[in-house]
């Protein structure tokens, strides 16, 4: 997390109001190849939960260290039952990956 009152790195990423003068609340997943793999931009009043965070994190690490032979189905934990993707998955998802109801 970090706040630039300049909004410099708040502009390169298209998350600074010009008209307010602030930066949108911006969050992004960027990978050791320095891609964007996931972004989040809320208002100000709004605010963003770290545990979220951390889980996508896990996930795209785990996707990675899969080689992308492993995906995540939503509201994935590390440890718990990921998605071969290919094209006996599609359409069939959900006879596949079960989520559990809370």
């Amino acid at each position: 997390m970090a706040s630039d009152q300049a909004g410099n790195v708040g502009r390169a990423y298209g998350v600074w109001d010009e008209n307010q003068g602030i930066e949108l609340r911006g969050r992004f997943i960027i990978d050791p190849d320095g891609v964007i793999q996931a972004m989040e931009v809320l208002t100000p009043p709004v605010g963003r939960k770290l545990a979220e965070t951390i889980r996508q994190i896990q996930a795209f690490q785990h996707v990675r260290a899969t080689g992308g032979k492993e995906v995540t189905p939503a509201g994935w934990e590390p440890g718990k039952p990921t998605l071969k993707p290919g094209p006996d998955l599609v359409g069939k998802v959900w006879e596949v990956w079960q989520p559990h109801m809370e």
